[in-house]
């Protein structure tokens, strides 16, 4: 057995398909590059196999096995990572045949997300997730990657115990894992509906990753959130209240990265950001417009929130932000700004340098005040306590003082907050035609 953080990462590539949604072998295998190394580990070797039918029992040819097997034990690799979907039966086939650990792109999406998920919620569903994907397998976790970088080491190392005893032990843990996961989910809701009685609109950003969401949430709030040049830096929700430019006030949420091939299931265990999406009451499709694959890679996010059920139908309420302005070429950027000049929809901004980001707040706060209603308010010009409520929970447009001493305001409010408005200025209180 080699170096399990030494790795041979292999894309295979069907001889008979077009580019898959206008994918490159090449651009594939760099993204399969990008997740091994997003989990720290050395790749000694990378190749593209082309595949002209598949095999049930290894996958690829029976030649490509050998010259694997070959590299595996020239380069002491203890890791191979397969970029495609291998079945439970060809894994232990290539296991054995390689005498490394062999990890599918299912398998290594699990790894990175088990190292980067830090909340309570997010620990758990990794672990679930974890936990389906290898009984499955039918065969206990190989932990010599979990316990070298300090994830989860789930359940023991291969060998240890028969099947059925893996079976029971990985279905034992699935039960308590739900139990937990349900009780946190619970205390979620809770704190969501906290948060829909403030009401703050919430904003959250959705996009490939590496696309840059971690680094314009970071630039709108000045936060301190992991924005590396990574995949999938981001896993667990990051909220943050900012205030927009007229004044009003938004929970802006970024969300973890979406990717090509992304298995369902995956996408189910991270409930946690995905359910932020699904209730934004705007969605900002952050886009790397520098990247040759951004029409591809916007297709891909697309195609899961049409998963999550937010179709074509559905998205009226988002942006396409088109990021890293700074790093195209003068031409390029010139012609990505007259395109998006002529789109309702679409900014082009450097979340890096800051262009752009001012005209994507008052975008933001056009789109919501487009789902809210102006009301002129007559107060007290003394009732400090009765300014300071709406100037925090809505957006104040006009503030004159009367000549009796009283003050009119002129606030932007949504339905909800209009009808706590109401009920604390009654007759002094009207909307606007």
């Amino acid at each position: 057995m080699g170096n399990t953080g030494v790795a041979i990462v292999i894309h295979v590539e069907p001889k008979s398909a077009a580019p898959e949604n206008g994918r490159s072998a090449q651009s594939r295998l760099e993204e399969a590059l990008g997740l091994t190394r997003a989990i720290h580990l050395v790749v000694a070797h990378s190749l593209i196999v082309p595949l002209a039918a598949p095999k049930p029992a290894t996958l690829i040819g029976s030649g490509k096995v050998e010259e694997i097997t070959k590299l595996v034990e020239e380069r002491e690799a203890g890791l191979v990572i397969v970029n495609a979907q291998l079945s439970p039966i060809q894994q232990r086939n290539l296991e054995r045949a390689w005498k490394a650990k062999v990890l599918d792109r299912t398998g290594l999406i699990l790894e990175i997300f088990g190292e980067r998920a830090s909340t309570r919620e997010g620990t758990l569903q990794v672990e679930l997730a974890h936990l389906r994907y290898q009984k499955g397998r039918l065969v206990r976790s190989w932990t010599h990657l979990e316990r070298q970088r300090g994830g989860f080491g789930f359940l023991g190392g291969p060998g240890e115990s028969q099947i059925e005893a893996d079976r029971r032990l990985i279905q034992e843990r699935i039960a308590r894992l739900e139990k937990q996961l349900a009780d946190v989910v619970k205390t979620r809701s809770l704190h969501r509906a906290g948060r829909a009685r403030v009401p703050y609109p919430v904003v959250a950003l959705v996009g490939y990753t590496n696309a840059g969401k971690s680094t314009l949430f970071n630039k709108l709030t000045d936060a301190k959130v992991l924005a590396k040049d990574m995949l999938f830096a981001t896993l667990d929700p990051t909220m943050r209240v900012i205030t927009l430019p007229h004044g009003r006030k938004i929970i802006l949420s970024d969300t973890v990265g979406f990717i090509s091939d992304l298995p369902t299931s995956l996408i189910a265990a991270f409930r946690a950001t995905l359910e932020e999406v699904l209730e934004a009451d705007i969605i900002l499709h952050v886009r790397d417009v520098s990247h040759a694959e951004t029409e591809p890679q916007a297709r891909d996010v697309l195609k899961v929130l049409d998963e999550l059920g937010i179709g074509e139908a559905n998205r009226s309420h988002m942006l396409e932000v088109w990021n890293k302005a700074d790093l195209l070429e003068p031409l390029e950027h010139a012609q990505r700004e007259a395109s998006a000049a002529r789109r309702e929809d679409c900014l082009l901004v450097s979340a890096v340098d800051g262009d752009g980001l001012d005209r994507l707040l008052a975008r933001v706060e056009d789109r919501i005040g487009k789902t809210a209603d102006i009301f002129s308010i007559t107060l007290d010009g003394t009732d400090g306590k009765a300014l300071a409520w709406l100037h925090r929970r809505g957006e104040v447009i006009t503030r004159n003082a009367l000549k009796d001493g009283r003050v009119r305001v002129e606030v932007r409010m949504d339905a909800d907050l209009a009808g706590q408005a109401k009920a604390m200025f009654g007759r002094h209180m009207r909307k606007k035609a």
